[in-house]
């Protein structure tokens, strides 16, 4: 929670594509002005003037600084102001109040003021900032890709026995090739044997060229995250792909995690307690940055195939009498703190090996 002295103000900003509507509260709470700005440079000018206007801007709590208000949050956080990131408007007082701009933004005033909202906007103004649209274009091209491949094998299926039959069997990449070599028939174009040929051929050249690009933004991607973390790639079945969406996660700025379990919290790995009478356990944590979430997920189950103190890990524990699914939970928290440990905070000792002991993962 806040503790502003008289004279000063908080800012709360609902932000959209066109206008920020930006609303001033006094350090108790009470509402003194608001007002529309348009989201261009002078605007963000004349909003952070504004505001100022009114007393001393303890914080500026902004909705969205890494969609709509993302252009205002790099302003307002370069000129020196404290910024507070508003991530969810409060719901039950939508329902019995209502839903306008002017509201959002004392919504997010208060929620600033309360403590509700209290978290640092992350910061991409440096790698991270670069990685987030080369990481999402791969996604966005690796699925593309997958829904390419799945159309080719619904082709083959349905296409003619001869055509079929030379292709029914091979592997994805011998298919891909095979199919690309295809020439149609010299046949009238209404021929469904004719069309299926060029469909094949066309789809399986596209795939190519997804092939191609999604290998030249993961060596983009590989020299960006071995640059900007080495500590953090040189962890066992921490790849660049992994590297990356956890830069993403944690921003330029993850001296804002107060702490390691800050930092379970947000990669949703903080076991939640679950237990019930005589029973007492934990359960798998539904919130956090499930983007992360699934990388430490991954970085598990990598583990549990390829380490062999991973493996002996999952076995000890399993004769004690726990389920995998609880297993999973305590390593993906034992990574979590990996993670924290290279990334975050690294300490001064040499850079962190492979080997794991999981002496501390329950």
């Amino acid at each position: 929670m806040m503790d502003p002295r008289p004279g000063d103000v908080i800012a709360g900003v609902d932000t959209h594509t066109d206008t920020h509507h930006c609303a001033i509260i006094d350090h108790l709470g009470r509402p003194l002005d608001d007002r529309e700005f348009p989201t261009t440079g002078p605007g963000y000018d004349d909003l952070a003037a504004w505001a100022a206007s009114h007393g001393r801007p303890a914080a500026i709590a902004v909705e969205g600084t890494g969609s709509y208000g993302a252009e205002l949050t790099r302003r307002l956080s370069a000129a020196g102001h404290t910024l507070i990131e508003v991530n969810r408007p409060d719901r039950s007082a939508r329902r019995r109040h209502g839903k306008s701009d002017p509201l959002d933004a004392y919504a997010a005033a208060r929620a600033a003021l309360s403590g509700r909202a209290r978290a640092i906007p992350k910061d991409r103004t440096a790698t991270a900032g670069a990685l987030r649209p080369l990481h999402n274009l791969r996604t966005m091209l690796v699925t593309q890709r997958t829904q390419t491949v799945n159309q080719i094998h619904a082709l083959v299926t349905t296409a003619g026995q001869e055509l079929r039959a030379s292709l029914r069997g091979l592997s994805t990449a011998r298919l891909i090739r095979a199919c690309a070599a295809l020439e149609p028939d010299a046949a009238p174009a209404a021929d469904p044997d004719t069309v299926v040929r060029y469909c094949l051929a066309e789809q399986a050249r596209h795939y190519q060229d997804l092939s191609a690009r999604i290998t030249d933004l993961g060596h983009r991607i590989d020299t960006l995250t071995a640059e900007a973390a080495p500590r953090l790639r040189a962890l066992s079945c921490v790849g660049p792909q992994s590297a990356a969406q956890l830069i993403l996660t944690t921003g330029d700025n993850p001296d804002r995690l107060s702490g390691e379990a800050a930092f379970a919290h947000l990669c949703g790995t903080a076991p939640v307690p679950a237990s019930s009478g005589r029973r007492d356990r934990h359960r798998l944590n539904r919130g956090g940055d499930r983007a992360a979430n699934k990388v430490l997920h991954q970085i598990v189950i990598a583990r549990m195939r390829h380490d062999a103190a991973t493996r002996a890990y999952v076995q000890r524990r399993l004769k004690q009498g726990l389920k995998k699914k609880d297993i999973i939970r305590c390593l993906k928290r034992y990574v979590a703190r990996q993670v924290y440990k290279a990334h975050i905070r690294p300490a001064p000792d040499p850079a962190p090996t492979s080997t794991n002991t999981y002496t501390q993962a329950a």
